[in-house]
């Protein structure tokens, strides 16, 4: 039988645990949420996300020209989607990942060399597989300084530059270094990627 005390002690705890629910509502959903006018809402908590990868001045053009800043990419990816792909080496329906760009910082604090990632969030993006809303399965979305994206055209250059250079799955699993050893175990690595890397290796060589 439980008395007063332990009864106000277990009550203590529902409501803590009630309360740290309650604050990070969207970390605990799972999947993409639409607006009435097919845009998407960005998910809020998405830094509670698994991180997988952070770039540097990245750039897929060769004749792209830098700006006179530098950047750091960071790659965020819901966590159901990425507990699936570390059992199956593929991304599950409902994937969500989102990129987010900072501007990197070389002078503050105790900094002599190098770059840090500042406080500025220069951009963001998030890459959704969703079957059923999708003809190509996959879709980005760019965000604007506002909580809602809209859906970046089929016809844009990043639709056929992943399906054409993903690793797995039209995503660039390559540049995610705990991914890709799993994508090669599990045997996942889309043909076109692996004949690429076969042809880089071949040219090392020469």
């Amino acid at each position: 039988m439980l008395t007063p005390f332990k009864t106000a002690l277990l009550l203590l705890i529902a409501l803590v645990l009630l309360a740290a629910f309650m604050q990070y509502p969207s970390s605990t959903t799972s999947g993409p949420e639409y607006t009435s006018d097919a845009k998407l809402e960005l998910p809020e908590h998405y830094r509670d996300w698994v991180y997988l990868t952070s770039g540097f001045d990245m750039s897929y053009n060769p004749a792209m020209q830098m700006a006179d800043h530098h950047m750091f990419d960071n790659v965020f990816v819901n966590p159901e989607a990425y507990k699936a792909f570390v059992q199956t080496g593929t991304w599950p329906d409902k994937t969500m990942l989102v990129l987010e760009v900072r501007d990197a910082q070389g002078k503050g604090s105790i900094n002599q060399k190098g770059n840090y990632q500042g406080t500025e969030v220069m951009g963001l993006e998030v890459h959704i597989k969703d079957e059923a809303r999708f003809p190509g399965k996959w879709a980005f979305f760019g965000f604007d300084d506002g909580k809602t994206g809209k859906m970046v055209p089929l016809t844009a250059d990043c639709y056929t530059c992943h399906a054409a250079h993903a690793a797995v799955d039209t995503t660039f699993v390559q540049f995610y270094p705990t991914l890709l050893p799993i994508a090669k175990s599990k045997g996942t690595l889309s043909a076109a990627y692996q004949k690429e890397t076969e042809a880089s290796e071949k040219n090392e060589k020469k």
